[in-house]
């Protein structure tokens, strides 16, 4: 269960994806960190990342987690966007065939979850081949 205020502080990356640039040495994280892991740094700028880039690995997930036993099978895989950061999410919008290791793919958002009737309506990322 995600509690609003959770789901409050995480929007920048949810929907910007909004990184943290070491100001120090120039490393990318993405969620931000607090400390650089290269420089030891506390410094810090916002940036956003691409929205294209390329799937490395992936998976079919077709016994899931009961949040999302609704939606299996489904794709989850690593991209790196272009800058080097990579990113897990889910592949949609293709049949499972069309997925393959060096595909180039896009972010968009998307409805991840929701709590219940009345409750938190949860958006975020996810890939779609680029055709």
């Amino acid at each position: 269960m995600t509690t609003p205020a959770k789901y409050w502080r995480e929007i920048p990356q949810r929907y910007r994806l909004e990184a943290g640039k070491c100001k120090k040495c120039g490393k990318v994280f993405f969620p931000p960190r607090l400390i650089c892991d290269a420089c030891g740094s506390r410094e810090f700028e916002s940036v956003n990342l691409g929205r294209e880039g390329t799937l490395i690995t992936y998976t079919i997930i077709r016994v899931p987690p009961g949040q999302f036993s609704d939606q299996a099978p489904y794709a989850v895989g690593i991209v790196e966007l272009d800058g080097g950061v990579r990113i897990t999410t889910q592949v949609v919008d293709c049949d499972f065939d069309e997925i393959k290791i060096g595909k180039k793919v896009k972010v968009e958002f998307r409805k991840i979850s929701s709590e219940g009737e009345a409750g938190i309506i949860c958006y975020g990322y996810k890939c779609v081949p680029i055709r």
